[in-house]
């Protein structure tokens, strides 16, 4: 088979589609023949070598994928040769095949275009455990989400719509009219407002009940700000910095917390659990067409290094799918 390998880490000119050996389903495993993988932030940094793929994961890129089960272990139930499935994964989704823990594979959404169905198994993961499982929000609270037109923020979008709450984004304006399609109630330019200030504006001075963050250090001390009493931050990406100085006071004086989670890294029991939970609580939203997979462009596999360079323009909404076929 074929696969995207990094000889050296690097620009997206690493990235070579090359021939690899085929995988074989361990225990527990299942062997899918991808049809799409999507692009992800976390492949960009695994590509410049700051994000290496757990032990025992795939070296190649790709934390998603959408196909055809082409094998499965003699323990594997459940699930049959020839099934339509997307998968969650630790990494190998840049490849022709690829071995996925069974408990990490969801069937296709009913209703979902097949290839489409590859942009949706990282993004309702992180956003289901963080949102919902972590943070807890519940309809009629305030969600703020930040980079809303991403994979993550397209989706978090849609789920906090569907669950009764008021989602606000941080987006460039250009993206603005697309996100409050999805759902968005309030969009807020970053480069042009202050985010604090205008969540403040439309919650009536409350502020956010529920914070998902991408950016980490640079807007942790604006996050806080942006807090309701009993707020509740997330944090789940680094763009703006590992570091920042904490607000004790100001955290205790509004009871709020703040929490920091990887999916990547998780136990496969863990994994599996959330995989369940999604499946159990968010794919009936999607089947009923209340959240749809977001795909701003299909590209070849073999393009995958024009797809890291339009990621990272960040000039995509949603999600950008890599096609074998």
């Amino acid at each position: 088979m074929r696969a995207i390998t990094i000889p050296e880490p690097g620009g997206p000119e690493a990235l070579r589609w090359t021939e690899v050996p085929d995988p074989e389903p361990g225990p527990g495993e299942v062997v899918v023949d991808v049809r799409a993988s999507a692009v992800n932030r976390a492949d960009l940094l695994q590509r410049q070598g700051h994000y290496p793929p757990p032990p025992g994961a795939s070296a190649y890129p790709g934390l998603e994928c959408a196909g055809v089960v082409a094998a499965t272990a003699p323990d594997v139930t459940g699930w049959r040769v020839g099934q339509e499935v997307c998968a969650l994964l630790a990494g190998g989704g840049y490849a022709e095949r690829v071995a996925v823990p069974a408990g990490q594979l969801l069937p296709v959404p009913a209703g979902v275009d097949p290839v489409d169905a590859a942009a949706l198994p990282e993004v309702a993961c992180t956003v289901w455990s963080n949102v919902v499982q972590l943070a807890r929000l519940a309809a009629g609270e305030t969600l703020l989400v930040h980079g809303g037109g991403s994979g993550i923020g397209t989706f978090a979008i849609q789920l906090g719509a569907a669950l009764g709450a008021t989602v606000v984004v941080t987006a460039r304006a250009a993206k603005h009219e697309r996100l409050r399609a999805l759902g968005a109630a309030h969009t807020v330019d970053y480069r042009e407002q202050d985010f604090v200030e205008e969540v403040r504006r439309v919650t009536d001075g409350r502020g956010a009940d529920v914070i998902l963050d991408i950016m980490g250090g640079a807007y942790l001390g604006r996050n806080v700000a942006a807090l309701a009493t009993g707020g509740r931050l997330v944090v789940i990406g680094m763009q703006g910095g590992r570091k920042a100085e904490l607000d004790l006071g100001a955290l205790l004086a509004k009871r709020a917390s703040v929490a920091a989670t990887a999916l990547r890294s998780r136990p496969l029991t863990e994994k599996a659990a959330i995989v369940q939970g999604v499946r159990e609580q968010v794919w009936p939203l999607v089947e009923s067409g209340r959240i749809r997979p977001v795909v701003d462009r299909r590209m070849p596999m073999s393009d995958a290094a024009e797809a890291h360079r339009l990621v990272e323009s960040s000039d995509h909404l949603g999600k950008v799918l890599l096609v074998t076929g």
